[in-house]
């Protein structure tokens, strides 16, 4: 249950990219508030593809989770990918940097169905790496080598993204994002999931995500591109400003609140303190003052004329529920009053509206599953 996060906002798309200059896509907003140059998308993680083992996979999304999303008025799904879920090779053993490209086209092919499926929906697909050759915020699968630092792991984070782009290159922008890594940040060692982290060097991001849009861009100049915030997505990244890329930013800030006792990203899960919105926690009082301070330099982006999405947002299971509606109302109210649409962090699970396992939630009955109306509610105001 790993979690640490795009859409046709239907009626407001008015035009596709352009690599003269910044997206061009108008969005329903205040007028006294700058216009985002992303639409306001507004949907879910679908985690089919997010396993590097596809035996591990997740259940497949069915098409009538796809067209309640759309019934209830969500326009967007991300596909976080790991790249090996769709590669083969001997999976008994560790990657080679030679059998990163041995693409699977079945699986591929399984991909294109979700996708197409989404498309039915009036659904708007971002694609994203959420492992990528040389790069994961999780730890799990070994990798042959550093996107950061080894030419041939960006050549071959290139050779996927073309890969891509050639197979949706007749698509719309308006239909099909590309959100080319997940939560980037520096680790002292890539395979070691606590491993001490780091900004990623803006020169550096630079020339990743230069190379990668060029990949991406030599199928069609109108391909929609995304980049991650710097630090797993927090931060804004000044060194991409002029490169026509929008930028994703998270819904997860303070972590106490969104992953509370959560393994994969707390090191002693069992002995935090108990977290409240607003309140005093350990020793930070938690508030909306805080979150605005966090988001401003989000705002200020948007400001300056680069689109801004929230690739995932949402809470971990185990924060009390009355807590996390709390927390993420004021979430939610700050990046909408400033047009910036989002992608819970997940559809069904642990994160999302339906079968999320929590112990203080009246579930209400939904085709065999259990809705959170509550949180679905919350959703849809924004």
């Amino acid at each position: 249950m790993q979690r640490r996060t795009f859409i046709q906002h239907t009626g407001l798309l008015t035009a596709a990219v352009s690599t003269a200059g910044p997206a061009v896509f108008a969005t329903s907003q205040p007028e006294n508030v700058a216009k985002n140059k992303l639409p306001k998308w507004k949907g879910f993680n679908l985690l089919d593809f997010f396993s590097p083992d596809p035996a591990q996979s997740r259940k497949a999304t069915q098409e009538d989770h796809l067209k309640w999303m759309q019934d209830w008025g969500f326009d967007f799904v991300r596909l976080p990918m790991a790249y090996p879920a769709y590669l083969k090779f001997d999976r008994s053993r560790n990657i080679t940097p030679n059998e990163v490209y041995q693409i699977d086209q079945q699986a591929v092919d399984r991909i294109d169905t979700l996708v197409a499926l989404a498309h039915k929906y009036k659904l708007h697909v971002s694609l994203n790496l959420h492992r990528a050759p040389g790069y994961c915020i999780n730890a799990g699968f070994n990798e042959p080598y550093n996107l950061w630092t080894d030419q041939a792991a960006l050549d071959a984070f290139c050779f996927h993204w073309n890969m891509w782009a050639k197979r949706y290159k007749n698509v719309s922008a308006t239909k099909i994002s590309f959100d080319l890594l997940n939560e980037p940040s520096m680790r002292a060692d890539m395979n070691d999931q606590h491993s001490k982290r780091s900004t990623v060097p803006g020169d550096v991001y630079r020339k990743v995500a230069k190379a990668a849009s060029e990949a991406i861009r030599k199928e069609n100049p109108n391909h929609l591109v995304i980049a991650d915030g710097n630090d797993t997505g927090t931060s804004v990244i000044p060194e991409l400003i002029d490169l026509n890329i929008g930028q994703s930013c998270r819904g997860y800030n303070p972590g106490i609140i969104s992953h509370y006792k959560a393994p994969w990203a707390n090191k002693d899960p069992d002995h935090l303190p108990e977290p409240k919105w607003p309140g005093q926690v350990g020793n930070k009082y938690l508030s909306r003052a805080m979150l605005e301070t966090f988001y401003q330099p989000w705002i200020e982006l948007v400001n300056k004329g680069v689109g801004v999405h929230c690739g995932e947002c949402g809470c971990w299971n185990k924060t009390p529920h009355d807590v996390f509606l709390a927390w993420f109302t004021d979430v939610l109210d700050i990046l909408s009053s400033h047009g910036i649409g989002f992608a819970l962090w997940e559809f069904i699970g642990d994160f999302g509206i339906l079968d999320s396992r929590r112990t203080d939630v009246a579930y209400e009955d939904w085709y065999g599953h259990k809705l959170d109306r509550k949180l679905l509610n919350l959703l849809l105001k924004a």
